[in-house]
């Protein structure tokens, strides 16, 4: 690959991958880390998750696991395989690409590689909802100090971080040019649809807050998809 004056010893195929797996990586790095700065802040200034508001049922126990897992592996056998592979797309993986035929071959270049720009893009926005969100960041559970955020990305739809996993996920499907993150986004949104009313009943039963949330209910009455979910 030729770029600025110099001759890379890879092919522009393989530029296109590693660069979608750098980006990748960055942006596990982003959200691993934000998540372990996010947590010990909730900690300290909402207090502990309280026992009692947590999930009792199987069903409410292992739906963020699931969820996490359709988020993650998808990405992370994109990372090991091209990896290992000397950055091209493994057999197996190729099983599950995309049509190539859908588009021209720089239009899948140009399209994957504003996909990468997007992802990047992501990290701003969900600064933007950790931040709105505060110390009430949680798993599933309620945390000493309960408050009903509204303001922000929480003034649109009222799971805002999960708009944006969903999001990420189609991402992710044109950055690898694969299904793989397309069977992840129907596990995770088939979850979140299980998990939503389990969160919101679990806030609905906090009496410090229920009356407020309902009423914030009725002013933002989308979940995740303005005016549709």
């Amino acid at each position: 690959m030729y770029i600025a004056g110099l001759n890379l010893p890879i092919s522009l195929s393989q530029g296109v991958e590693a660069l979608v797996t750098l980006t990748t990586i960055d942006f596990f790095r982003y959200v691993m880390g934000r998540m372990r700065a996010v947590k010990v802040s909730s900690d300290e200034k909402g207090g502990r998750i309280r026992p009692e508001t947590m999930p009792t049922s199987f069903l409410g126990r292992v739906i963020s696991p699931i969820h996490g897992l359709a988020t993650f592996v998808p990405p992370v056998a994109f990372i090991l395989g091209v990896t290992l592979n000397s950055f091209k797309q493994p057999d197996w993986m190729l099983k599950m690409a995309l049509p190539d035929d859908i588009v021209q071959p720089e239009v899948k270049t140009a399209l994957r590689l504003a996909t990468c720009v997007a992802s990047l893009a992501m990290k701003i926005v969900m600064d933007r909802t950790f931040n709105t969100l505060g110390e009430q960041w949680h798993v599933i559970g309620r945390r000493e100090k309960p408050r009903v955020v509204q303001s922000g990305p929480y003034a649109v739809v009222r799971h805002p971080m999960y708009s944006s996993v969903l999001f990420q996920e189609i991402l992710y499907s044109v950055m690898f040019w694969s299904y793989a993150p397309l069977v992840g986004l129907s596990i995770t949104a088939s979850a979140f649809a299980i998990k939503m009313p389990i969160e919101e009943g679990m806030i609905q039963k906090d009496e410090g807050v229920r009356d407020e949330y309902r009423a914030y209910k009725k002013n933002v009455p989308a979940r995740i998809i303005p005016y549709i979910w």
